[in-house]
């Protein structure tokens, strides 16, 4: 089969929609090398250098017009080349999919990761919303195939955009291999001396925005009766300010945030991490989550998304609103050494459902479903 990929996120985000892109094209190329891969990109800029795959082809714009308004090319100018290249399958990564595509002769398939912008649209600019929407009710009409990467986002796609349910696949994202890999102890050592990390830590991995809940994490360690440090890592938004008063007003010193972490060293740090809490108020799937249980530490998550789907049910789930019952999971999963170890053999076991290897050979039975 010769199969494209709207790579753009994976040649430049380094967040949750470039993990995804990257890890699956990997996956793809790597479980299924007999096919041909295409990896279309608006850019020859690439931010990482492990990717691509060295059997995958490239494909950007190339005129001088198409590169100066790349946007216009992804949009409107794959299809042309979909058809020229005789490409069987195009997979959009991530909410969309070119104009004109079911003229291209190639079948397509869109990934669908959250609706948070309809449940929140006070937090995307209208311009965005208008873009979002217009784009996502595109995709979904004409793709052969929609992937929802949780059960809570199939239910979101129903609801929100009208879509069959028979047009719709629950398929769980993987996380990257590299968390499933024990670190040697003087990797870690490494690790925690280049960032300067306590003995003992909580961690907290996320953009820092609202919706992440960071401000709400940092109150409930304040009243919970554990005096333990927290580390973040995470890009900053306009949201970071709030957080930052917060810190200077109660002068609270126990608190590290770590930048330009490589996924290598996120790694150590999830292993050297006493307990991970993801207080987010909504999610498509929460893949730090699955890659907290991946590297063996125990999870404390919002209640009410998708954040159970990716826990599993020995992790502890919490309404981050709620300072007291928050507070109170704290205390109980760090003063509770045995809970803890059976959070993480648990969580262990729960996280090889995910592995890279069973998502993708569910990934190519769709494929081979709609060719």
């Amino acid at each position: 089969m010769k199969i494209a990929f709207d790579a753009k996120r994976a040649f430049m985000n380094y967040s949750g929609l470039g993990n995804y892109s990257r890890t699956l094209i990997h996956s793809a190329s790597t479980y299924y090398p007999d096919n041909e891969y295409f990896l279309y990109t608006p850019s020859k800029e690439n931010n990482f250098k492990d990717f691509p795959p060295k059997d995958a082809k490239i494909v950007f714009p190339e005129s001088l017009f198409n590169k100066k308004f790349s946007s216009y090319w992804r949009t409107y100018k794959i299809a042309d080349s979909l058809k020229d290249q005789k490409i069987d399958l195009y997979h959009g990564l991530s909410h969309e999919l070119p104009q004109n595509i079911e003229k291209s002769g190639s079948k397509s398939i869109v990934t669908i990761h959250d609706l948070i912008y309809y449940r929140y649209p006070e937090l995307y600019n209208i311009i965005d919303r208008k873009i979002y929407h217009k784009k996502l009710k595109h995709a979904v009409r004409v793709a052969d195939k929609i992937i929802a990467i949780s059960n809570q986002t199939k239910r979101d796609i129903i609801s929100f955009l009208n879509v069959e349910e028979s047009k719709i696949e629950v398929l769980y994202q993987s996380s990257n291999p590299l968390y499933n890999i024990q670190l040697e102890n003087e990797q870690l050592f490494l690790i925690k001396k280049k960032y300067n990390l306590p003995s003992e830590f909580i961690l907290s991995v996320g953009t820092i925005e609202k919706r992440k809940n960071l401000l709400k994490l940092l109150q409930a360690v304040q009243h919970s009766k554990s005096k333990i440090p927290v580390v973040v890592v995470g890009k900053e938004k306009d949201y970071a300010n709030e957080v930052h008063n917060f810190i200077s007003e109660n002068n609270i010193a126990n608190i590290l945030f770590l930048k330009n972490v490589s996924n290598a060293e996120l790694s150590g740090i999830y292993q050297l991490a006493t307990l991970f809490i993801y207080p987010s108020s909504f999610e498509g799937f929460g893949l730090p989550v699955l890659e907290s249980l991946q590297s063996g530490t125990p999870v404390i998550a919002a209640k009410g998304s998708c954040l159970e789907e990716a826990g599993g049910k020995h992790s502890v789930y919490i309404d981050p609103f709620n300072i007291e019952e928050f507070a109170h999971a704290i205390n109980l999963v760090l003063d509770n050494s045995k809970l803890r170890n059976e959070m993480k053999i648990k969580g262990l076991e729960f996280s090889k459902k995910f592995e890279t290897k069973t998502i993708i050979k569910s990934l190519f039975k769709i494929y081979e479903s709609i060719i």
